[in-house]
């Protein structure tokens, strides 16, 4: 027997039994309740009247002759059946949707889904997007700027460009998600010459608490960027909580005060003398608080063609353009 042939995968001559295949419709909206945790939930998500998801979860209980879902005073709840059930379904579906999806993608037909950090993507990203698209015209690209990083083995995407501080927490890899270094760069504070002067000079890291801080969610960012240099602020840290990065930037710009970023986020306004970059060159600031740029897919969809030369374009557009 030949090598191709014994490579080929088995060809099944029998369907299963017709009973044992519920209508798939139904099998996706108990799927839906027990994912989303209610039958109105399961409704706005698959876009149906919520009657018809009663009316589905009916079916199917039906079919297969259990209860799966109880009505308690507070919502739906699966039985011990519904949940033995919902666990062995939801494998297969999510196969389906992961050999559907893993197939379109290898055509090349469907855009790259991209979750990236909104500074990067503001920034820098989708100003030179015009270059990737040009380099390879029959690969599209949609790129959501969020903080948030998606589940990919659920394919809520099929890229995630994540910076993470070294100074913190080990970041772990999720299983079944592989990653690429993009780069390694020093976080920086930066502010705009207006705002630095006539205020006091700053020498130090410890200096810094006596300024204005633009923070994203919270303060913990510049905690932890202070404590790197082992500073511990006596009071909490003053200045307005904006969400993300690229509102702290834009504050910084207008005057409002500094801000924590990085010499790829902040190239164009350090460039341009919208910024600088505070404490440059100065002994006490010699780099103790690094992040790197992760790229990050599937593992199994690692060398799907979309994402392997969006990442190769991405690499090696970053290696250019760094120190």
């Amino acid at each position: 027997m030949s090598a191709e042939k014994q490579k080929q995968p088995p060809i099944h001559t029998s369907l299963p039994s017709r009973k044992a295949l519920p209508p798939f419709e139904a099998l996706r909206a108990f799927d839906a309740v027990a994912r989303l945790g209610g039958i109105r939930k399961a409704a706005q998500g698959l876009e149906r009247d919520h009657a018809v998801i009663s009316r589905h979860i009916r079916t199917i209980e039906s079919w297969t002759g259990a209860v799966l879902v109880e009505r308690t005073p507070t919502g739906i709840v699966l039985t011990e059946q519904g949940r033995e059930y919902h666990e062995k379904i939801a494998r297969a579906i999510d196969a389906l949707a992961n050999a559907t999806l893993d197939m379109m993608k290898s055509t090349d037909n469907q855009p790259v889904h991209i979750w990236c950090m909104p500074g990067l993507a503001f920034h820098w990203l989708t100003g030179r997007l015009g270059a990737f698209e040009a380099a390879y015209p029959g690969v599209g690209v949609e790129v959501r700027p969020t903080d948030t990083s998606p589940d990919l083995v659920a394919n809520e995407a099929d890229v995630d460009i994540r910076f993470v501080p070294q100074y913190g927490g080990a970041f772990q890899t999720p299983q079944g998600i592989k990653r690429l270094k993009l780069a390694e760069l020093p976080i920086i504070g930066v502010a705009s010459p207006d705002y630095l002067a006539g205020r006091p000079e700053i020498n130090t890291p410890q200096d810094m608490t006596e300024h204005q801080l633009l923070h994203e969610e919270d303060t913990q960012y510049w905690q932890d960027w202070l404590s790197a240099y082992g500073v511990k602020p006596s009071v909490g840290l003053s200045g307005p909580l904006l969400w993300q990065g690229h509102l702290t930037m834009d504050a910084a710009r207008h005057g409002r005060g500094i801000a924590l970023a990085n010499h790829l986020v902040a190239a164009a306004d350090l460039a341009a003398g919208r910024l600088v970059e505070v404490g440059a060159g100065k002994p006490a600031f010699k780099s103790k608080t690094p992040g790197v740029y992760f790229f990050m897919a599937r593992a199994d969809r690692w060398e799907l063609p979309s994402i392997r030369r969006f990442r190769t374009w991405l690499h090696t557009a970053i290696t250019k353009e760094l120190p």
